[in-house]
């Protein structure tokens, strides 16, 4: 057999014995997403994300200047459309963040903040294949601006003041039994009387 048969054959060999280690605990288990991703497929994700990244992208520099402006603009943006799945503090304690599969990522760890401006601008442009994070906003000059002020609010998540995230708290988005309460309380405080109560007092 030819040399080139033989690394033809070796690598496909690889690739099976690969796909193999990889399903085997969902052979255990099935296909839960309440598991913990594996080791093993925990080091391909992370491979598979950097080389999903264009090169250009380590390279891209954040053309929007910090500010405090700035800062306040994309906290605000992060509490109402990020936190759900990331937390407001980023490291994605939330119900829906620990549900996901892969979970959502601690934004604060050296595996998000370790990467360039331009990755995680990528990243949330454009989102990643076969995990909950979507692609966000318009392809549009002014969603991208957006973008690249919530990549200066990422960066500044492993100093962000308890302040900061108490005031986040009002901005992040209500279920409807917040709703619910939040308009019982209303109606108590003006003096209304509970549906209950007024029922009573029509018979």
């Amino acid at each position: 057999m030819k040399t080139r048969n033989w690394i033809g054959l070796f690598v496909l060999v690889t690739l099976a014995l690969g796909g193999a280690i990889f399903m085997f605990p969902a052979w255990l288990h099935g296909f839960s997403a309440r598991d913990e991703p594996s080791a093993l497929e925990a080091l391909i994700a992370r491979r598979m994300r950097r080389h999903a990244l264009p090169r250009g992208a380590r390279e891209t520099r954040n053309p929007v200047t910090l500010t405090d402006q700035v800062l306040l603009e994309a906290r605000d943006h992060f509490a109402d459309h990020c936190a759900l799945c990331h937390s407001n503090d980023g490291r994605g304690q939330t119900s829906i963040g620990r549900s996901l599969y892969p979970k959502a990522p601690d934004m604060i760890s050296s595996a998000t903040q370790g990467l360039a401006d331009g990755e995680i601008f990528y990243i949330i442009k454009n989102g990643v294949r076969l995990t909950g994070m979507p692609a966000w906003g318009e392809d549009t000059p002014e969603d991208d601006l957006e973008s690249w002020k919530l990549v200066h609010f990422i960066r500044h998540l492993p100093q962000i003041a308890p302040d900061d995230l108490q005031e986040m708290k009002e901005l992040n988005p209500k279920g409807r039994r917040e709703f619910e309460e939040e308009e019982e309380a209303r109606k108590f405080l003006e003096g209304e009387e509970p549906p209950s109560e007024k029922a009573i007092h029509k018979h």
